[in-house]
């Protein structure tokens, strides 16, 4: 039998066990995933799968007599992993057909590293590598206020700015936890409500992320910001005893921006 990188295999898990773990981080990573729905998703490529092409070389000025040669550049792929621990006890009443198993500390991780890639591709991972969006940006930011009323003007002024610029729509807004929650409990005059307002002047998807400080404003047009899948999100083995397995969430990627006008930024 053949073992993957996840180990999965070795953990006292049975199928069914399993099958309610993943089905358990689908239904909480993906909502929070903002993310992949607004830029181009590619992959995923395999956990072997280390670094991203940027079709581009570096010359090496020290070659060999008579030889000119250039090397390859790459960006890295960063493996990103949150480990969380299940009572055995609670596996086991899962397998008699419980319910409702606690599996608080699987939510949990799911939403950090959620939140962690969204953190990467909207603000930036230096230490991975990672130039995030409303950071490369090369707009002047505005400020998004506490004030939803003033929401609309100003994510029409950072269309306008895009547009302004040549960037085509459709666009999105990624809006992070505190100011989206804002939005949901507002309705404008007449009871209209300010996130179909705000749907309707992007002409695109506004999504809840978390790891967002503030908004961004960006072209869903594709081609301007991309991310990369090596292993997409999956839930692998660590160790066990007699009374917990320790297990974790771990994806690997990359994510460049290719068009850094093609975004704007709302600060908090």
């Amino acid at each position: 039998m053949s073992v993957s990188h996840l180990l999965r295999e070795r953990a006292p898990i049975t199928e069914a066990g399993w099958d309610r773990l993943d089905d358990e981080a689908r239904e909480r990573v993906v909502p929070a995933l903002a993310a992949r729905k607004l830029v181009d998703f590619a992959g995923p490529q395999g956990w072997r799968y280390s670094a991203t092409n940027l079709g581009r070389t570096d010359r090496i000025a020290d070659g060999p007599e008579g030889i000119e040669a250039q090397v390859r550049r790459v960006m890295p792929l960063v493996e990103a992993r949150a480990p969380f621990t299940l009572a055995r006890s609670e596996l086991a009443d899962a397998d008699r057909g419980a319910e409702d198993i606690d599996l608080e500390e699987l939510d949990a991780a799911a939403v950090r590293i959620a939140t962690a890639e969204n953190a990467a591709v909207f603000h930036g991972w230096s230490a991975a590598g990672i130039t995030g969006i409303a950071e490369a940006s090369t707009h002047d930011p505005f400020p998004l206020g506490e004030d939803c009323e003033r929401y609309p003007r100003h994510v029409a002024k950072a269309v306008d700015t895009l547009r302004g610029a040549g960037i085509e729509g459709p666009y999105g807004m990624a809006l992070g936890p505190a100011a989206h929650t804002n939005v949901l409990e507002t309705s404008q005059h007449g009871g209209y409500p300010l996130l179909e307002h705000l749907r309707e002047i992007l002409g695109g998807p506004l999504v809840w992320a978390p790891g967002v400080e503030g908004a961004v404003v960006l072209s869903t047009g594709g081609g301007h910001f991309l991310f990369e899948s090596g292993q997409d999100l999956a839930i692998g083995y660590a160790s066990h005893d007699a009374q917990s397995v320790q297990l974790y969430l771990e994806e690997s990627f990359s994510f460049r921006v290719a068009t850094p006008e093609a975004a704007v930024a709302l600060t908090p």
